[in-house]
């Protein structure tokens, strides 16, 4: 409606450039009462998400086929991620074929991280996001093998990761997911809840605050939701929040604050 306006006094009072600026401001008067103030348009969000599964099983096929097969745990994990999606039979041949792209040893993933970036690349949760899903997805079989740790690696390095900061979320992740089914209160379990945080032992109460605050917010679903995660795929980012807070509490357990 607005642009409409904006075409019509720009014309009256500056001619047709002044319409041509009526608009372009009427435009973005429009789109901001359509979608909020910074918000975005449902298409480019539908492209988001449909770009992030596709790298998500393409990334997770060439990432088990990287130690030269891929391993029935593997599958077990990719079939559970499609369950959590509730993905319907026709998509499930898509995510299947998806992944078998990905494990083919002569696919070359370079351009399909280029359209990621090109598509989802301002949004550093979402790239945060699939690091994080490929890092589960590695060691879904109980161990890391080097050419896997080499192939995301590899990943990371595409998403513009440089080798201490992969590797650095790499190991809060691991140390998160120890705290999936609870952890007793051992020196152990208290040391892989600080690397779960990012955190040690002589971080203050308050850089641990910052630090645990700062994780929860990358997993809210409304901000998740809003760079582009399918909405699906919230469930699985809520129990990754879940074993920081688990974290989270044992830490403020042993420091009684």
């Amino acid at each position: 409606m607005f642009k409409f306006i904006g075409v019509i006094a720009g014309f009256y009072f500056l001619g047709f450039f002044g319409g041509l600026l009526g608009l372009f401001i009427g435009s973005m008067i429009d789109r901001m009462r359509a979608y909020g103030s910074g918000g975005m348009n449902p298409l480019q969000n539908a492209l988001r998400q449909t770009v992030f599964i596709e790298t998500m099983f393409i990334s997770m096929g060439k990432l088990a086929k990287a130690d030269g097969q891929v391993s029935q745990a593997e599958i077990a994990h990719v079939e559970e991620v499609m369950r959590k999606l509730g993905m319907t039979a026709a998509h499930r041949v898509q995510a299947i074929a998806l992944f078998k792209r990905g494990a083919d040893p002569a696919f070359d993933i370079e351009a399909t991280y280029v359209r990621f970036l090109s598509v989802c690349g301002h949004t550093r949760h979402l790239k945060q996001v699939l690091l994080v899903y490929l890092i589960v997805m590695m060691v879904a079989d109980g161990q890391i093998h080097p050419a896997e740790e080499a192939t995301l690696a590899d990943m990371a390095r595409r998403l513009g990761y440089d080798q201490a900061a992969f590797r650095h979320l790499m190991d809060m992740v691991l140390n998160q997911s120890h705290f999936a089914a609870g952890q007793p209160s051992t020196a152990a379990a208290l040391d892989d809840a600080y690397k779960a945080l990012g955190v040690t032992k002589d971080n203050t109460d308050q850089e641990i605050k910052r630090a645990y605050r700062k994780l929860i917010s990358q997993y809210h679903p409304d901000k998740l939701i809003g760079q582009g995660l399918p909405e699906d795929m919230i469930a699985m980012a809520t129990e990754q929040a879940k074993e920081i807070q688990l974290a989270h509490d044992l830490i403020k357990k042993s420091r009684n604050i």
